[in-house]
C-alpha cells in the first residue's frame, strides 16, 4: 500500500508544506468515492470537504503548546507512476503553516492524523525538504520522523520537529559548496573557459602576404604566433577570467531576482554555441586581443543558466540575496581551482612547439563536443557524445595528470648539451618569463 508524504521547507516566518495523499487510502478515510472516472476533477467537486477534513487532521502547535495557523494553498490531483505497490494517483496539498507571533518556525510539534485516524496500518513519512539555516534545499530531502499508529497505546503519536540548530551561516556555507558543486558538474561551462584560455599565452600574428604558385597575394590572416611571456600571459588570462566573472555575476542577480527571464533550452543551446565560438577562435584567431569581451558576452548567457540553480529554491528575499553572494563565491573558487591546475601547464607548454599539438588537439575536441550538445539541446535527443560527455568529469584528474606528464616529457627533450659546457643543458626555446 502507497504512504503518505510529507514534506516541509522551514522558512524564517513560517513553514511551507507539500502532502501527498494516496486517493485509494485517502478515500478509505474520507469516503465519498474519491477514485472513479471523475477522480481529475475531484477538487472542483469535494475542495471544500477535503479543505476540512485536512484542517481537522493538522494541527502543528509552538513549543510552548501555543496552535499555529493552518491555510490550505491549493490542491491538485497527479499520477504516480513508478511506485514499489504500482501506478497510482494522488492528491496532492499545499499548506502554509504560520506560527504565532513571537515562536520560533524552526522547533514545533506536528499533530497529523490525516488517513492514519481511520486506517491503522497506513503511514505518513515526514521530510525536511527545504531548510536553508540548516544547509538543506530541494532536491535532497532528509528524512526526520514517520507518523503511525501505536498499537500498544492506541495512539498516534505527534511528530517534534527540531532545527533548531540552524544558522545563517550554515546556509551560506552549503551555498558555497552548492556553487562549487554546480561548477564541478558543469562540464560546458568550465570546457568554455578553459578552451577561451587555450591561446592566451600567444601572440597574434598577422600575415600581410602569402606566396602562391610562386607570386606574392595580400593575405592579411591573423594566425597564433609564438609564446608572449609570463606578464602577456597571466594579464590576458585575468582579463578574461575576470570578465567572464562580472558577467555570470550580472545575469546570476537578474535572473534568480526575477527581472530577466529567458528560455531554458535557448540558454543552453547559445552556451554550447560559445563553447563552438570559443574552439574555433583557438584555431585560428577570429577576436584577436578581443577576448575578454567575449567572455563578459557569453558570461552573461553563462549566468542564466545559474540562476535556474537558485530561482527554484524559492527563498526570503534576505535568505536569496546570501545565497547569490555564497553560490557565486563557490563558482569562483572552484573556477580558480580549476585554472590553477591546469593554466600554469599550458603557460609551459606554449613556449614548446608542441603546444601547436595541444591548442589545436584541444580545440577540436571542443569543438566535437560543442556540435554535439547543440543537437541534443535543440532537438531534445540524446548522442553518444553528449552522454560520454556527462561521465568525463570522473576523468579529470587522470587528463590533468596527463597534462603534468606530457609537460615534464617535452622539457626533458627539449634539453640539449651545452657546447661550452657539456656536463649543462639549455632549452631551445625562450625563456618563461
Amino acid at each position: 500500500m502507497p504512504n503518505s508524504a510529507v514534506l516541509l521547507d522551514i522558512k524564517s516566518k513560517g513553514v511551507s508544506a507539500e502532502i501527498q495523499l494516496p486517493l485509494s487510502e485517502l478515500e478509505l478515510a474520507f469516503g465519498n468515492h474519491l477514485i472513479d472516472a471523475n477522480s481529475t476533477s475531484l477538487v472542483q467537486r469535494l475542495g471544500p470537504q477535503l479543505k476540512a477534513y485536512l484542517l481537522k487532521h493538522i494541527h502543528p502547535v509552538s513549543t510552548g503548546k501555543q496552535p499555529w495557523t493552518v491555510t490550505i494553498n491549493d490542491m491538485m490531483v497527479q499520477p504516480v507512476a513508478q511506485s514499489p505497490s504500482g501506478p497510482y494517483r494522488e492528491l496532492t496539498v499545499h499548506l502554509w503553516l504560520q506560527p504565532p507571533p513571537g515562536e520560533s518556525s524552526r522547533a514545533f510539534t506536528l499533530n497529523y492524523d490525516v488517513i492514519v485516524h481511520q486506517v491503522v496500518t497506513h503511514v505518513a513519512l515526514v521530510s525536511i525538504r527545504q531548510d536553508w539555516d540548516a544547509g538543506l534545499y530541494a532536491g535532497h530531502p532528509v528524512q526526520v520522523g514517520v507518523i503511525r499508529l501505536d498499537p500498544v497505546n492506541n495512539v498516534i503519536p505527534p511528530l517534534v520537529v527540531n532545527q533548531a540548530e540552524g544558522s545563517i551561516w550554515t546556509g551560506f556555507k552549503s551555498m558555497v559548496g552548492l556553487g562549487m558543486q554546480h561548477i564541478s558538474e558543469g562540464t560546458d561551462h568550465l570546457l568554455f573557459l578553459l578552451v577561451l584560455l587555450l591561446p592566451a599565452p600567444l601572440l597574434v600574428v598577422n600575415i600581410k602576404w602569402e606566396v602562391f604558385a610562386g607570386r606574392p597575394l595580400p593575405a592579411n590572416k591573423n594566425r597564433w604566433g609564438s609564446y608572449g611571456g609570463l606578464t602577456y600571459s597571466l594579464g590576458h588570462i585575468l582579463k578574461v577570467v575576470t570578465a567572464f566573472t562580472i558577467g555570470h555575476s550580472v545575469t546570476l542577480l537578474a535572473g534568480v531576482m526575477g527581472w530577466v527571464h529567458a528560455p531554458g533550452q535557448a540558454i543552453e543551446v547559445l552556451i554550447a554555441v560559445s563553447i563552438l565560438v570559443s574552439a574555433v577562435h583557438a584555431l585560428r584567431p577570429i577576436f584577436p586581443n578581443q577576448e575578454m569581451y567575449i567572455a563578459g558576452g557569453f558570461g552573461l548567457i553563462h549566468g542564466l543558466a545559474f540562476a535556474s540553480t537558485l530561482a527554484n529554491l524559492n527563498l526570503e528575499t534576505s535568505r536569496m540575496v546570501l545565497s547569490i553572494l555564497g553560490f557565486n563565491i563557490g563558482i569562483e573558487l572552484m573556477q580558480l581551482f580549476v585554472i590553477a591546475l591546469v593554466i600554469p601547464w599550458l603557460i609551459l607548454l606554449s613556449r614548446l612547439p608542441v603546444y601547436r599539438f595541444v591548442r589545436i588537439s584541444g580545440a577540436v575536441f571542443a569543438s566535437i563536443a560543442a556540435t554535439a550538445w547543440i543537437m541534443e539541446r535543440a532537438s531534445g535527443q540524446s548522442n553518444f557524445i553528449s552522454t560520454a560527455m556527462v561521465s568525463i568529469t570522473a576523468y579529470a584528474p587522470y587528463l590533468i595528470l596527463m597534462l603534468v606528464l606530457l609537460t615534464g616529457i617535452s622539457y626533458l627533450l627539449d634539453l640539449k648539451p651545452d657546447k661550452k659546457d657539456p656536463i649543462k643543458t639549455v632549452s631551445r626555446w625562450p625563456p618563461i618569463l
